[in-house]
């Protein structure tokens, strides 16, 4: 082996539970083990990245990644029912979520190179959808007792609960069905370890417990940390929901600044777990930062980090430049090198008014400011402003005599008004 897996995740802080004897089995030779990937969405989100970087190690330490794509529980839906965001999908929609997820997998893992620990993506939709009810409960069910399933906590938690309206048989079946998954995998592709959230614990050991009472083999388990942010809030959830790896949900401009505005603590936490940075980069780092925490160094190597492995050199590129744009020195070419999404991503929030193209060309900045927009409240007030060459169009400092025309779009579309530093104002050409 390359390196020992378990010592590297626990450095990085990504090592919840572990089965003893798990560490000697994976140093004696190459093991396969799998982590399981909601497939409702053709998207995964940063929620998820916890377990890819656990395969992602996984694999550099040796051994072989799968990722399980759940299409039969995804053809089910939400086995709890709390869920409004999960929807029943049909096969073609599975198999489009599928192939999504395996390319951005794919920035993560190693499928193509033939290694002997070549990554594998399964979907369980293809050892499940032929199983009829009768053959699992007789073949799978009668080696689970119910004494077994209701001692797990998650049952025990839904069923203790005040506000619960009981358990739906779906969803006090589902350790089974995700213990079957763990069974199939050990006998068809010699899978020894599930690894999974902190909150999967009970179902990965029913799967064990198959591998012990039906395979007659040992299974192991890893659970890593439900990852909290250090104000409270839910890790992974931006204003907008879910931060996607799609950039066509969640921008890679929105993706950096998300990293990038991470607390201290929290930076501190992210960068061991979210890059593939060695220890010693690491503390050097941590102790760069506490240094001169103002120049905020640990948010900045962790948002180009993560934006790099998971969009691209270019796209990291752009969103640093984006990111200028608001709080750093920048010019009408930088802003012209903006994508639509991304312009409208920096300037969320910023207010906005319309104006009709036919007006290019005779519309005066005075006008533009005040009575036209009210971004001041009055003409006057914009002569003033003028005059002390606090008003900008596009990042460039203009006079009181200056006409807005169609030289002055960026995108075809916008002309971005600026007072002083810190306020702007969008007029939108319609």
């Amino acid at each position: 082996m390359s390196k020992n897996f378990i010592e590297e995740i626990t450095w990085r802080g990504m090592l919840h539970d572990v089965m003893p004897g798990t560490e000697e089995h994976l140093l004696e030779a190459m093991r396969s083990a799998y982590v399981g990937f909601d497939p409702t969405a053709d998207s995964l989100h940063i929620g998820n990245l916890v377990p890819i970087m656990l395969l992602s190690h996984y694999q550099r330490s040796g051994h072989q990644p799968i990722a399980l794509v759940g299409g039969a529980t995804g053809m089910i839906g939400d086995p709890s029912g709390k869920s409004s965001e999960r929807n029943l999908l049909d096969e073609a929609t599975l198999r489009h979520n599928q192939e999504a997820i395996k390319k951005q997998l794919g920035r993560f893992l190693d499928f193509e190179s033939g290694q002997e620990n070549a990554a594998l993506l399964v979907n369980n939709y293809d050892w499940m959808k032929d199983f009829s009810f009768l053959d699992f409960i007789r073949d799978i069910g009668k080696h689970i007792t119910v004494n077994y399933m209701m001692a797990k906590d998650s049952v025990k938690n839904r069923l203790s609960s005040d506000s619960s309206d009981g358990m739906s048989f779906t969803e006090f079946t589902y350790q089974l069905v995700q213990g079957y998954d763990f069974l199939y995998l050990y006998q068809n592709h010699k899978a020894t370890l599930q690894m999974g959230g902190s909150d999967q614990w009970g179902n990965i050991t029913t799967g064990t417990e198959l591998i012990r009472r039906i395979g007659s083999g040992k299974g192991y388990a890893i659970t890593c940390p439900l990852i909290t942010k250090s104000d409270g809030s839910k890790f992974g959830k931006s204003e907008g929901g879910n931060v996607w790896l799609d950039k066509n949900r969640t921008s890679p401009y929105k993706f950096y600044q998300y990293w990038l505005n991470s607390s201290d603590e929290d930076a501190e936490k992210y960068i061991k777990i979210f890059t593939f940075l060695d220890q010693q980069t690491i503390e050097d780092l941590v102790i760069s930062h506490k240094e001169a925490p103002h120049q905020r160094q640990l948010q900045k190597r962790l948002a180009e980090e993560i934006t790099l492995i998971v969009h691209s050199k270019e796209d990291l590129d752009n969103a640093i430049t984006a990111s200028g744009i608001l709080f750093g020195k920048s010019t009408s070419e930088d802003l012209n090198t903006l994508d639509t999404q991304t312009f409208l991503d920096i300037f969320d929030g910023v207010p906005k008014a319309e104006i009709p193209r036919s007006e290019l060309g005779s519309l005066g900045i005075i006008a533009a400011l005040g009575e036209r927009t009210q971004f001041l409240k009055s003409n006057g007030e914009a002569r003033r402003e003028l005059k002390q060459n606090a008003i900008s169009v596009n990042k460039t400092k203009v006079k009181d005599d200056y006409l807005l025309s169609d030289k002055d779009l960026i995108n075809n579309q916008f002309i971005l008004l600026q007072k002083g530093k810190k306020n702007y104002y969008l007029i939108v050409v319609v």
